[in-house]
C-alpha cells in the first residue's frame, strides 16, 4: 500500500534572516495588546529576524529617534499579564499627511524595516494600507531629496503589512473576536455581578452604560451574560413605542417576584429616528412611569483597564505568531492582510476587504438599514434573537406540547447554570413543558424529577457550579428504572449537560433503545467540563473559567517569584489525562515547560528542562513556571518533579510547588462560558423541537435512528450536531480523551515563546481567504446562535 505524501509544511523552512520587523500599537488601547507584541517579538527573533518596537504608535514612526528601538527576548518578559500597551499608543494627525508618511518611510528605511505589524482598529489599519500603497512613491521622493541612495531604495522596495485588530468594541468585520473584547466583558460582568447584590438588597433598577459608540457588541453580550432585562444597541434600535413595552416588561418581572432590574445601554444607542437613547433618559422614564428606585452607572474607561483575560492572551499570542508567519510568506503580490479568528481557527483576510465591510456597516446604520447592519456585523451579532427568547416569553405557534427533561451529569462546571436557564426558557418559549432532573442519572432513576418554570431559573446565569445538582453515576445499571421514570413523566426528549460521563451515559441510553422503547426519544448532549476532554467538540462549557483561574494564580505566583528572584514554581492543574488546561493555561501564563500525558516525557526531558531554566536564571528573567497536568505520568509525580528540580537547581534556583485543585471548578462563570452555555443550549433545544416534530407519528414520539442521539459541539468554525455512536471511534475510553485534539498544535507555539527549539507544522495556519457576507436566509434563529 502506497504511503500518503506528507503535505505538512514546517516553519523551519521560513527564515527571517536578514529581515527586519517592526511592531506598533495604534488607536485606543486594549487588554491583550502586550501579549500580541510579545508574540511578534519572540517569534520574529526565533526565526532570525531583527525586531523593533515603535513606541507611541504612528507618532513614534514619524518622530523616529529613540521611538524606534530594537527589541530583545528579555524586553518583552512580564508583559503578558499587563493591560493596555507598554509600547504606548497615540493618535497621530501628522501621519495622515503626505509629509508625515514621508518622514515615517525615511525612519523605517534607515533601519531597513520593510515588515510592519500593526495592532489597532480599522483607522490604524487603513492608514497602514495607504502607507503601503504609497511606499514606492515615498522612496522615490526620498531618493530625489537625497535622504537615501538608490541602493537603499532598491533593497527596501517592498513594504509588507500584517494587521491584528485590537479593539474592546469587537467592531471589525472579518473576525469573531478582536483583542481586548473578552477582557472588557470581564470588567463589565464583574461590575454587574457586584451591582446585582446591592440592587437586590434595595429592590432597585440599575441602568448601566457600557462602551460602544458605533458597535453594540459589548452591550448585547453582557446583557446575555448577566440576564439583563433590556438592552439598547446602535445596530438594533427598538421599535417605536418601546417606552411602554419596556416598562411593561420591567413591571411583569417585578410582579413575578424579581427584586431588581438591569438595563444595559451602549453609549451609541439610538432610536428608529436616529436620536440618542441615553442612560439618563432611560432612568427618568423608569422613575416617571413605574416609580422604581433607579440608579445610573457609567462604566467608562474601567472597561479598557485591568489584566487581560486568558482568552485574550491566547488569542493575541496565536495572532502574533500568525502575523510573523504571514510576513515571512508575503510577496510583492500579496495584499496587506489582517490575521483574525473564525470559530476556533486562525485565518488571514485582505485588510481592505475587512475595512470596507466595517465601513458598510456604518453606512447601513446612517441610512437606517438596521437589519442590513446586523447582517454585515456577522454571525456573532445575530445572537440577539436568543436574548429575546430567554428574556421574554414569545408565544410561538405550537403544534404539540412536548415534555423535555434537562439534567447535569459529571463534575460541576461553571456555565452549566447558564445553559440550564437558556434551555428552560427557550423550551418554554417553543411551547414545551420543561422538567428538571436533580443529581444526574442517579436522580433520574430515583425519580427526582419535577417541572421547572420560567421564574425558577431567574438569576442563574452568574451562578457557579450546578444548581440542579450533578453526579458521576452512569445509567447503565439503572436502565429499567430510568425507562420507568420516562414513562411516568411522559418525557419526550432529553437534554444532557455535562462531561465525559454525560457522553458515555448518552451512548448507553441510545444503545438500549432496542430493549426499551422509552429511550426512542430525541436526546442531545451539550459538553460542560473544565477538562475539555469530550470528543466531537473543540470547547466545553467551564474550561474558559478554569483557564482564567489558572492564569490568575500563575500571575500571582510570578509576582511572588519576581520579588524573591531565582525561584521556580511547579504547579499542578486538573484535567484527568487531558492536557488542555495545562497546555493552554501555560500559553496564557507564559510557562517555561508544561508536562502532559499526550506528549510522553522521560528523565532526559526533565534534565533538559532544568538546564534550560538554569540558563534562564543567568538573564534578567530570574523566575520560572512549570505546569504539570495531574495524570501526565504515574511515576513522574508533582512531588518527584519538585524534588528533582530542587536538587538539580541547588545553588542556582529554589523551588516551590502549588496544587490548584478544585478552585479551578469554582467561582462565577466567565463571560465566555455564560454566553457559550446560553447559545449552545438554545441551539440544542431548537434541534429538539425540530426532531420532535419529525419523529411525532400516530400520536406518539418515536426516534431510534442514530442521528436522534447527538452531541452538539464546536468544530473548528461551527456548532455541529454529531451522532454519539459515530464519535465512539474517535474516543480513547480508557483515558477519557478524544484520540485527536486540536490544541496539541498550540504546544510548539508555547515552546517557541519559552525559547525552546522545536518543530512547528504551519500547514494548518491561516491561509488568505476572502471576507464572506452573511446571507439573509441565515438570519433565522437556529442559524444565528
Amino acid at each position: 500500500m502506497a504511503q500518503k505524501p506528507d503535505t505538512r509544511k514546517f516553519f523551519e523552512n521560513l527564515s527571517g534572516a536578514g529581515k527586519s520587523i517592526a511592531v506598533l500599537t495604534s488607536g485606543g488601547d486594549a487588554q491583550g495588546m502586550n501579549a500580541a507584541v510579545r508574540a511578534v517579538v519572540r517569534m520574529g527573533i526565533y526565526v532570525g529576524a531583527k525586531v523593533y518596537f515603535i513606541h507611541e504608535g504612528y507618532q513614534g514612526m514619524v518622530d523616529g529617534g529613540d521611538n524606534i528601538k530594537e527589541a530583545t527576548w528579555e524586553s518583552v518578559s512580564s508583559m503578558l499579564q499587563v493591560g493596555g500597551t507598554v509600547i504606548g499608543s497615540a493618535r497621530c494627525k501628522e501621519f495622515r499627511s503626505h509629509e508625515g508618511r514621508l518622514k515615517a518611510a525615511h525612519n523605517l528605511v534607515q533601519r531597513s524595516i520593510t515588515n510592519l505589524c500593526v495592532i489597532g482598529g480599522d483607522g490604524s489599519l487603513t492608514g497602514a494600507n495607504l502607507f503601503r500603497e504609497e511606499w514606492s512613491g515615498l522612496l522615490d521622493e526620498l531618493v530625489q531629496q537625497g535622504l537615501i541612495d538608490k541602493e537603499a531604495a532598491c533593497s527596501n522596495s517592498e513594504l509588507h503589512i500584517v494587521g491584528m485588530v485590537g479593539s474592546i468594541d469587537n467592531d471589525f468585520c472579518g473576525t469573531d473576536m478582536t483583542i481586548g473584547t473578552d477582557s472588557a466583558l470581564h470588567r463589565i460582568i464583574e461590575v454587574v455581578d457586584a451591582i446585582m447584590t446591592t440592587a437586590q438588597s434595595h429592590q432597585r433598577t440599575f441602568v448601566l452604560e457600557v462602551m460602544g459608540r458605533h458597535c453594540g457588541y459589548l452591550a448585547l453580550v453582557s446583557a446575555l451574560a448577566c440576564g439583563a432585562d433590556w438592552v439598547f444597541i446602535p445596530e438594533m434600535p427598538p421599535e417605536d413605542g418601546w417606552e411602554d413595552s419596556m416598562c411593561q416588561k420591567l413591571s411583569e418581572s417585578r410582579s413575578r417576584g424579581s427584586r431588581l432590574n438591569i438595563i444595559i445601554v451602549a453609549e451609541g444607542a439610538i432610536d428608529r429616528k436616529g436620536l440618542p437613547i441615553t442612560s439618563d433618559f432611560v432612568k427618568d422614564l423608569v422613575v416617571r412611569c413605574l416609580g422604581f428606585d433607579t440608579r445610573v452607572t457609567i462604566l467608562g474607561h474601567v472597561q479598557r483597564g485591568g489584566t487581560p483575560s486568558a482568552f485574550d492572551r491566547i488569542l493575541a499570542s496565536r495572532m502574533g505568531v500568525e502575523a510573523v508567519l504571514a510576513l515571512l510568506e508575503a510577496s510583492a503580490t500579496t495584499p496587506a492582510c489582517v490575521v483574525s479568528l473564525v470559530g476556533n481557527q486562525a485565518v488571514r483576510l485582505p485588510l481592505m476587504e475587512c475595512v470596507q465591510m466595517t465601513q458598510e456597516v456604518q453606512k447601513a446604520m446612517d441610512e437606517k438599514k438596521f437589519e442590513e447592519a446586523v447582517r454585515l456585523r456577522g454571525r456573532y451579532f445575530l445572537t440577539s434573537s436568543t436574548f429575546d427568547m430567554i428574556k421574554y416569553r414569545i408565544n410561538l405557534p405550537t403544534y404539540n406540547s412536548f415534555n423535555v427533561a434537562v439534567l447535569n451529569v459529571g463534575a460541576p462546571a461553571a456555565g452549566m447554570n447558564a445553559a440550564v436557564r437558556s434551555a428552560v426558557r427557550v423550551g418554554i418559549t417553543e411551547g414545551h413543558k420543561m422538567f428538571a432532573v436533580s443529581d444526574g442519572f442517579e436522580g433520574f432513576y430515583k425519580g427526582h424529577i419535577k417541572e421547572i418554570k420560567w421564574g425558577d431559573v431567574g438569576g442563574w446565569t452568574g451562578q457557579g457550579g450546578s444548581l440542579l445538582g450533578t453526579k458521576r453515576t452512569l445509567p447503565g445499571k439503572h436502565l429499567e428504572k430510568i425507562a420507568e421514570q420516562i414513562k411516568i413523566h411522559n418525557i419526550n426528549a432529553l437534554l444532557v449537560i455535562g462531561g465525559f460521563e454525560a457522553y458515555v451515559g448518552l451512548l448507553e441510553l441510545s444503545a438500549a433503545r432496542d430493549k426499551y422503547n422509552e429511550f426512542c426519544v430525541p436526546m442531545v448532549m451539550v459538553p460542560a467540563t473544565v477538562s475539555n476532554n469530550i470528543p466531537g467538540s473543540d470547547l466545553s462549557i467551564g474550561s474558559d473559567t478554569a483557564l482564567n483561574a489558572i492564569t490568575d494564580t500563575c500571575d500571582r505566583i510570578k509576582q511572588s517569584a519576581s520579588g524573591t528572584k531565582r525561584r521556580v514554581f511547579i504547579i499542578e492543574t486538573m484535567g484527568g489525562y487531558c492536557g488542555y488546561l495545562a497546555t493552554v493555561g501555560g500559553l496564557a501564563a507564559g510557562a517555561d515547560t508544561v508536562y502532559i500525558y499526550e506528549e510522553p516525557f522521560d528523565i532526559r526531558d526533565l534534565q533538559a528542562n532544568v538546564e534550560h531554566l538554569t540558563q534562564k536564571m543567568k538573564t534578567s528573567i530570574q523566575r520560572g513556571i512549570v505546569l504539570r497536568n495531574e495524570n501526565s505520568n504515574e511515576n513522574f509525580t508533582t512531588d518527584f518533579i519538585y524534588q528533582l528540580y530542587t536538587e538539580e537547581g541547588r545553588g542556582v534556583f529554589d523551588c516551590r510547588k502549588n496544587i490548584l485543585g478544585h478552585m479551578q471548578q469554582g467561582g462565577a462563570p466567565s463571560p465566555f462560558d455564560r454566553n457559550f452555555g446560553t447559545k449552545i443550549a438554545a441551539k440544542a433545544i431548537q434541534w429538539i423541537t425540530r426532531t420532535l416534530k419529525e419523529s411525532y407519528k400516530g400520536g406518539r414520539v418515536f426516534a431510534n435512528s442514530e442521528d436522534t442521539a447527538c452531541l452538539l459541539g464546536m468544530r473548528r468554525r461551527a456548532l455541529v450536531f454529531q451522532p454519539v455512536s459515530q464519535l465512539r471511534d474517535e474516543t480513547d475510553f480508557v483515558h477519557r480523551i478524544p484520540k485527536e485534539q486540536w490544541w496539541l498544535k498550540l504546544r510548539p507555539l508555547m515552546k517557541i515563546l519559552a525559547k525552546y527549539k522545536t518543530s512547528y507544522d504551519v500547514s494548518d495556519s491561516g491561509q488568505l481567504e476572502h471576507v464572506t457576507r452573511v446571507r439573509p436566509k441565515e438570519t433565522n434563529t437556529s442559524a444565528a446562535i
